[in-house]
C-alpha cells in the first residue's frame, strides 16, 4: 500500500466515521519507516487543520456531490499544493495514481481536471464570504457555531488572532523529572545542539526549536525527561505541592501532572492518581514506572461521591474532561464537537466539581483546569461552583505567575491562557480554598 493510500484511509476514517485522529494514526503508522510515517502524519494533520478552507477551494471547481474517497483524494492533493510544498505536477499525478490504486480509475480524469484547475489558479484563490463569522470559519477551519461563540465572548479582532495562532501546532515542550534537574537538561540539550527557549510562565519548561523522536531519546527512555506543556506544569505549581501533603489527581491519565507533582515535592508527597478507565490507568502505571514515580493508581469514577475520601486531601486537582478546543495539535476535536456535546461535557464537569469538593481538607486547595477556551466550560463553570459551595473561597494565583500576568487574573482566582498571547494552548485554571 502506498503512503498516500495510507494517508487517505486514515483521513477517511477520521472525517467520515468520526474516529480519533491520534488513535487512528497510531494504528496506521505501525510498521512504516520513520520518514514515511512522518509524511503520513503531516499530511493527515495538515489536511484536518485546514479542512474547511480546502473544501472551500474544492467547491469552487466542482459541482454536485463527491464520493467520500474522491473527496479525500482531492483534500490530500490540495493540502499538498497549498500547505506542504509539493510541486503542482507531483500533487496532480499522485492524486490520479491514488484514484487508480483504490479502484476508482474511471474517476481519475475528474480528479486530474479538478487538481489542475486548482493548481493553475492557486495564486488567485476563490474569495471568502464577506460575513465575518462565515469568513473566519472558512479561513481558519473552525465550525461557525464556535466562531460565533468566541466572537461574542472575546470580540472579532481577538478571535481572529486566536484562531490564526491555533493553526500553528507549536513546538515540543519537555521538562526534567526529579532527581534529574533543569540545569542538567539545559546542558544536555546544548551538548546535542538542540535549540530551545525556557518557558515564560514556568521556567522548568524547555520549548524545543526543532523536533526529534523523543521515544528514541535516552533522556526519555531512561526517565530523566518527559513531554509536558507549560500550561500543564502551571496547574501543578498552582497546587503549591509540598513534602508530606496528600494530593488527589482526579482525572490523572496519562499521568504527566501527577509525575510533575512528584518531581516538585522530590517524591515526598502521597499522590493518589485516579482514572475512570482501566486501560488508561495501566497507561499511567507505565508512565510512572518509566519516570520512577511512586503514586497510588486507582480506577475511580470522579463524578460519583466517595464518602470514605471526605476531608482526606490537602490538595485536589481536577484536570477535567473538556472539549479540548484549546489544543492546536488536535484539529479533529473541533469537527467532532457540537454545541450540544459541549453542554453535555459541561454537565460532567459540574458533577466532578461537586463530587470532589468534599475530599478537600479545611484550608486545602481545589484546582479546576481544562484545555479549552469556552467560558461555559471555564469561567462560568468555576463561578457557578463557588456560588453553590459557600465553604470555598477564592485562592491566590499570583504567586505562581510572572508579575506581568497578574492583571490577567479573573477575580483573582481564575486564569485563561491563549495561544496568541501566551504561547501555550488555550488553557484555563481556577484555584479555590476550603474555608
Amino acid at each position: 500500500m502506498s503512503i498516500r493510500r495510507t494517508a487517505l484511509e486514515t483521513l477517511t476514517e477520521i472525517t467520515e466515521k468520526g474516529a480519533y485522529a491520534n488513535l487512528t494514526l497510531k494504528e496506521a503508522l505501525r510498521g512504516l519507516e520513520e520518514r514515511d510515517a512522518k509524511w503520513v502524519s503531516a499530511a493527515v494533520y495538515t489536511t484536518l487543520g485546514h479542512l474547511l478552507y480546502i473544501d472551500h477551494v474544492i467547491a469552487a471547481y466542482t459541482k454536485g456531490s463527491i464520493k467520500p474517497q474522491i473527496r479525500g483524494i482531492l483534500r490530500l492533493g490540495v493540502c499538498q499544493v497549498l500547505y506542504m510544498g509539493v510541486p503542482d505536477s507531483a500533487a496532480c499525478n499522485e492524486s490520479v495514481k491514488l484514484a487508480k490504486e483504490i479502484g476508482k480509475g474511471p474517476l481519475s480524469g475528474f480528479v486530474n481536471g479538478v487538481m489542475r484547475n486548482i493548481c493553475r489558479n492557486k495564486d488567485n484563490p476563490p474569495p471568502l464570504p464577506g460575513e465575518p463569522v462565515k469568513r473566519l470559519s472558512i479561513q481558519y477551519s473552525y465550525p461557525e457555531y464556535l466562531v460565533k461563540e468566541y466572537m461574542g465572548q472575546y470580540g472579532a479582532g481577538f478571535t481572529e488572532a486566536m484562531l490564526s495562532a491555533m493553526s500553528d501546532p507549536g513546538c515540543m515542550t519537555v521538562r526534567a523529572q526529579y532527581p534529574y534537574t533543569s540545569e542538567q537538561l539545559e546542558k544536555a540539550l546544548e551538548e546535542r545542539s538542540i535549540g530551545f527557549s525556557r518557558g515564560r510562565i514556568v521556567e522548568d519548561a524547555f520549548k524545543l526549536e526543532k523536533g526529534f523522536d523523543v521515544t528514541k531519546e535516552p533522556l526519555f527512555t531512561e526517565g530523566r525527561i518527559t513531554v509536558q506543556s507549560e500550561s500543564a506544569m502551571l496547574v501543578c505549581r498552582a497546587l503549591e505541592p509540598k513534602e508530606g501533603m496528600r494530593i488527589l489527581d482526579v482525572c490523572a491519565a496519562p499521568g504527566g501532572k501527577s509525575a510533575y507533582i512528584a518531581s516538585l515535592t522530590q517524591g515526598g508527597a502521597v499522590i493518589d492518581s485516579c482514572e475512570l478507565h482501566a486501560h488508561r490507568a495501566e497507561l499511567m502505571k507505565r508512565t510512572f514506572k518509566r519516570l520512577g514515580v511512586t503514586a497510588n493508581v486507582k480506577v475511580m469514577d470522579g463524578t460519583v461521591r466517595h464518602p470514605e475520601l471526605y476531608g482526606k486531601y490537602d490538595a485536589v486537582l481536577i484536570d477535567a474532561p473538556c472539549s479540548g478546543l484549546g489544543v492546536p495539535g488536535k484539529p479533529d476535536a473541533r469537527y467532532a464537537k457540537t454545541d450540544a456535546i459541549i453542554d453535555e461535557i459541561a454537565g460532567i464537569q459540574k458533577k466532578l466539581l461537586d463530587a470532589c469538593a468534599d475530599y478537600v481538607k479545611p484550608g486545602g486547595v481545589l484546582i479546576y483546569a481544562t484545555c479549552t477556551i469556552s467560558k461555559r466550560e471555564n469561567k462560568e463553570q468555576a463561578k457557578a461552583f463557588m456560588e453553590r459551595n459557600g465553604c470555598f473561597e477564592k485562592g491566590e494565583l499570583s504567586g505562581c505567575l510572572p508579575k506581568d500576568m497578574w492583571k490577567r487574573l479573573y477575580e483573582g482566582f481564575m486564569l485563561q491562557l491563549f495561544p496568541h498571547t501566551d504561547g501555550t494552548e488555550g488553557f484555563f485554571l481556577a484555584k479555590m480554598i476550603r474555608r
